[in-house]
């Protein structure tokens, strides 16, 4: 993957190992990497701020009832992609590498890696040709999408618990 254009961004904030920029186009919010990360490699690790039991669009999912807002608070631009660079490791509790990221690039993880049930679906403009259209909660993609992606312990663990129910029916 290219780094994206620098001209086409405001500088937000800067950090150790990335970036906060502003696309001039659509004013929308992205985290940059300031620096190239193996697969594999962490980039920061990340805490809850706050913890809540629903879902919206700021919080990322770490169990079936707990929802947190990320600290660091930059780490809320991260953005969806349909072909994800980064995963949120909710075990852990590290940002990861999940591809090869070159300095200057979009850091970007696939929402249903992370979240269940998602509080806003959305249609995806990612533009990458594996680009899933509807962007919903894991517990509503199906399981054929979900197998190409790299999912978060408890991702995985629901979807495991939903395939014994269903085999049950």
């Amino acid at each position: 993957m290219s780094p994206e254009k620098n001209d086409a961004f405001i500088l937000i904030s800067s950090h150790e190992h990335c970036e906060v920029r502003q696309n001039k186009e659509n004013n929308q919010h992205g985290l940059f990497a300031n620096a190239s990360f193996k697969a594999g490699d962490t980039i920061v690790a990340f805490d809850a701020s706050k913890i809540v039991d629903t879902p919206n669009y700021l919080t990322v999912q770490v169990s079936e009832h707990k929802h947190i807002y990320l600290f660091p608070e930059y780490l809320q631009y991260v953005n969806h992609c349909c072909e994800p660079n980064v995963i949120f490791n909710t075990t852990t509790m590290q940002l990861e590498c999940i591809s090869d990221i070159e300095t200057g690039e979009e850091l970007r993880f696939f929402y249903p890696a992370t979240e269940w049930k998602i509080a806003q679906q959305f249609i995806c403009n990612c533009g990458k040709p594996s680009c899933v259209g509807l962007i919903q909660g894991a517990a509503d993609t199906p399981t054929e999408v979900l197998n190409k992606y790299k999912l978060t312990d408890f991702i995985k663990s629901m979807a495991a618990q939903y395939k014994a129910f269903l085999l049950m029916l």
